[in-house]
């Protein structure tokens, strides 16, 4: 806490918060958007100043009708402090260096050649040392980390109960990374990170309700309703990769039968073409050179990736949706059949919602990672 600032510490949450996503803003703006008097703004406003984290811009607008003075919007210190984030895979780690307004000035990649628990921790004092010792001098000034784990992640207390692809079970992820890196550690589900980043500083940047859909090994979905990303009382709202969508369909590695992960992950397409030693990029080289077969392995997966939509959708009403992932790479072998499935499942007006396609490399969901952990600070 900044001293003397408990009295104001919602109104400073506020106005850093709505600086840092929708700034620069003048005292005025910021007090019509928060619903708060000018004097409340200034004096949230004014620990964030003394301590670096806001800056007074040269005078732009006046203040209000027959104001004369004109206004000085406030805006963001992006070098006050800086954060990192790393998104884990089942084979690298991808990090990179963020400053408060999550612009990324450094990246780094590091290979797991396997994921034991111990080994990725190694591998993550390494990459996080790598990091901020590098070019840009970003130790002194980073205090955070933010780690994206696919699976079912409790964000509040850091433990990863279920992560398929790492194959962990019940791991207290947060408090190994802390004694490991000596940052204080986030840990987020991994599309629910990049959700979180798509809301604060990307796609959903202004919209009350969206849902980010998420296609690759995992199929992922982050929703975002009133304004608040959606978690659920278990943490894991928004599993669209567990939606059953054919009760006939494929067991999954969940328990379920039919989710639409079973039918649409890259692994469960390659399993699905059924040719040993098939990778999945030589299974999109098939389609698109004609097989039928494999073509219609992709079909009936984009066709369990559009109803997954359109149940999302039917149940929440996002005003957008955004696809992104690494399997957008075969999203010309998916789209038609996505948007099918969706239009078909969709109810009444629902189907009128936009689906846009954002391809977001690793970079970005690491990103996501550090925004988690630019939350945390500011929640803080």
């Amino acid at each position: 806490m900044f001293p003397e600032a408990e009295s104001v510490a919602p109104a400073m949450t506020a106005v850093l918060t709505t600086v840092l996503t929708e700034g620069p803003l003048s005292r005025v703006a910021l007090a019509r958007r928060l619903g708060l008097s000018q004097a409340a703004v200034t004096k949230a406003a004014r620990p964030l100043i003394e301590q670096g984290y806001l800056q007074e811009l040269a005078a732009t607008e006046r203040s209000g009708p027959g104001a004369g003075r004109p206004a000085s919007p406030l805006a963001i210190c992006a070098d006050r402090e800086f954060f990192v984030g790393v998104k884990i895979t089942a084979d690298e780690l991808i990090g990179v260096v963020c400053d408060l307004g999550a612009q990324v000035r450094a990246s780094a990649h590091r290979p797991l050649p396997h994921t034991d628990v111990d080994h990725v921790l190694t591998e993550l004092g390494h990459l996080v040392d790598e990091l901020l010792d590098g070019p840009g001098d970003y130790r002194a000034r980073t205090r955070r980390l933010g780690l994206a784990v696919s699976g079912d992640v409790d964000r509040a207390t850091g433990l990863v109960r279920y992560s398929p692809f790492l194959h962990w079970h019940d791991v207290p992820l947060q408090d190994l990374a802390e004694k490991n890196t000596s940052l204080t550690v986030t840990v987020e589900n991994d599309v629910k990170a990049l959700t979180t980043a798509e809301h604060w500083f990307g796609e959903g940047v202004g919209a009350e309700s969206f849902a980010l859909v998420t296609v690759g090994s995992g199929i992922g979905c982050g929703l975002v309703v009133n304004g608040r990303l959606v978690s659920g009382a278990h943490g894991v709202a928004g599993e669209i990769g567990h939606v059953g969508v054919d009760v006939n369909g494929p067991a999954c590695h969940c328990g379920g039968r039919g989710c639409v992960e079973a039918i649409a992950g890259t692994d469960a397409i390659v399993r699905a073409v059924g040719r040993p030693g098939l990778t999945f990029e030589e299974a999109v080289t098939l389609a698109r050179a004609g097989d039928t077969a494999v073509g219609a392995v992709f079909a009936r997966a984009g066709d369990a990736i559009g109803s997954g939509i359109a149940a999302v959708a039917n149940l929440v009403g996002p005003s957008r949706i955004v696809v992104s992932g690494e399997g957008l790479s075969a999203y010309d072998l998916f789209e038609p059949h996505i948007r099918a499935g969706f239009q078909r499942q969709a109810f009444g007006a629902v189907a009128q919602c936009p689906l846009s396609v954002r391809p977001l490399p690793f970079e970005q969901w690491a990103r996501g990672a550090a925004t988690v952990s630019i939350q945390a600070f500011v929640a803080a």
